[in-house]
């Protein structure tokens, strides 16, 4: 009787231990559950690549809340390509009259500098000292021009020395008159000095830069006894560097009549090639070296005799003012 007895208190004992000792776990696990919730979870040790997102209801989700700017947007697989916006996230300002004042100051007309009118020019394009087969010398061969844009007076000499003895000389005044942005036509007068007596030619001409930039001049000269005289140049510079220029250089002088006394034969007179290579210290000094060739044709051949053919080297300078 006394062993049932006991037993029936040990079962009520049991069920009113239960539910408390049910409710005291409950509340464990509530406690526990929102502690995990609240703390903090790093997603970058997580393997997303064996969680099953499909089966995640997206709706249910308050994307509002998330703090976009702290996402790695690089590094997500998804294209993320946005229009550019039509409008500028800060409206730009109106312009006001002193942005238009302070853009557009008013201009001193006055006191602006121009290019004057009257302008110039001397190159002494040959400076140089020669030596050929039938002995040495000096030559010389400039031009200077002063005017404007349109108008100018041309002034241009060439000659040369042997043996202390002015073998040839000229001097030319001309008016030249700009016809195209690359050409001037020339007229006026040229005095010889050299060979023989001196005579006068009224000159005719054209000068200016061909295409591919060849310099070239062309003069008609018109003498007394009625002896025409035509004189062509062409010139080109290639440049080697910045300051290392080759210059070739061809020219040809005509005649129309056969003047023994002052070397001139009728047709092709003389051609005279050459080829000189100079540096620029600046664009106003640069000496030079080069070689020229020189052959006179038909009745002027006779004339110059053992001078009809010669060879020469060349030193000298270029400069310009």
């Amino acid at each position: 009787m006394s062993r049932h007895l006991s037993r029936s208190l040990l079962a009520i004992g049991l069920a009113t231990a239960l539910p408390a000792f049910a409710q005291s776990h409950d509340a464990h696990a509530g406690h526990d559950m929102a502690a995990l919730a609240q703390a903090p979870v790093d997603h970058s040790k997580m393997d997303h690549s064996k969680m099953d997102h499909s089966k995640m209801d997206h709706g249910e989700m308050d994307h509002s809340q998330m703090d976009h700017t702290t996402m790695d947007h690089s590094a997500m697989g998804h294209d993320m390509s946005m229009p550019a916006p039509s409008e500028p996230r800060e409206p730009i300002p109106v312009p006001t009259d002193a942005d238009r004042a302070a853009a557009f100051p008013p201009i001193d007309h006055g006191a602006m500098q121009h290019a004057p009118e009257i302008n110039s020019l001397l190159l002494i394009d040959r400076l140089e000292h020669w030596d050929g087969r039938n002995g040495n010398g000096q030559a010389w061969e400039a031009t200077g021009w002063i005017g404007g844009n349109i108008n100018r007076l041309w002034l241009r000499s060439d000659g040369e020395r042997s043996g202390s003895r002015t073998e040839s000389s000229s001097l030319e005044a001309l008016y030249g008159r700009s016809v195209s942005p690359w050409w001037d036509v020339l007229v006026g007068v040229r005095q010889d000095f050299r060979p023989a007596d001196s005579r006068t030619w009224a000159a005719l001409g054209i000068q200016g830069l061909a295409p591919y930039k060849f310099e070239s001049s062309a003069t008609l000269y018109l003498g007394s006894g009625g002896q025409v005289l035509a004189k062509a140049e062409v010139e080109y510079e290639v440049l080697l560097t910045n300051r290392l220029i080759l210059q070739p250089v061809v020219e040809a002088t005509l005649a129309a009549k056969d003047e023994p006394e002052y070397g001139i034969g009728r047709g092709l007179n003389k051609v005279e090639t050459g080829l000189r290579l100079r540096y620029e210290f600046s664009r106003r000094f640069a000496p030079y070296i080069g070689i020229s060739h020189e052959r006179s044709f038909g009745d002027a051949a006779d004339a110059a005799g053992d001078h009809a053919r010669d060879t020469r080297w060349v030193a000298g300078v270029r400069m310009w003012f």
